[in-house]
């Protein structure tokens, strides 16, 4: 029995804190956990950022309303679905992520939550569980199932490697270089046929 584990950002929609950079003008959001593996190091620089500019939620949610999934990804997804079970692994939270499950057909995603003021200031972040993706994949596999995991990013590494299969996808050549055992995939359909034959 398999569960298919994939990243969300870069992987089915754009980076939402890049969007978010080009949208407001403030280049040093374009950081993602391609540059920083550490997640609550990266979040809380984010936030200094956003109280400096006098940004919060509302901002960011509007940029997102004009974000579509990467092209081909919905219909990876759909396929990916038809054949076994998926679930969407990420760092975002879920007032990010609502509006783009809404475009990718509902999936199942675990994410984490904001913690957001009555003015709508950002002031915290409730991450799920330590190493979220790791620690998912880690309690999908002691309830009997084996994981097949895909991601981009320094975060995705944990997932990728504990699992039964793991691919890199859309992924920066220093982390592919960082890690050469691991097969890269830059499409849809390529990622696909690799998750298929994980199965058989």
């Amino acid at each position: 029995m398999y569960i298919t584990c994939l990243d969300l950002e870069g992987v089915l929609v754009p980076e939402i804190w890049i969007a978010f950079a080009e949208a407001s003008g403030i280049p040093e959001l374009k950081r993602t956990t391609r540059d920083e593996p550490d997640y609550d190091k990266l979040m809380n620089w984010r936030l200094g950022i956003l109280k400096e500019h006098g940004l919060g939620l509302k901002e960011i949610q509007e940029t997102i309303a004009k974000i579509d999934p990467i092209p081909g990804a919905k219909e990876f997804l759909d396929e990916l679905r038809s054949i076994g079970q998926v679930i969407i692994i990420s760092d975002t939270f879920s007032q990010f992520a609502g509006p783009l499950m809404k475009k990718l057909g509902y999936p199942t995603i675990f994410c984490n939550e904001l913690i957001v003021a009555d003015d709508g200031e950002i002031t915290g972040f409730k991450m799920r569980c330590p190493q979220s993706k790791l620690t998912t994949v880690k309690a999908l596999q002691s309830i009997g199932y084996d994981t097949i995991a895909s991601g981009d990013s320094h975060n995705d590494l944990g997932m990728i490697y504990a699992s039964k299969a793991g691919f890199l996808f859309k992924s920066t050549d220093q982390i592919k270089a960082d890690n050469p055992d691991l097969e890269a995939f830059e499409t849809y359909d390529e990622l696909l046929a690799a998750i298929k034959k994980a199965m058989d």
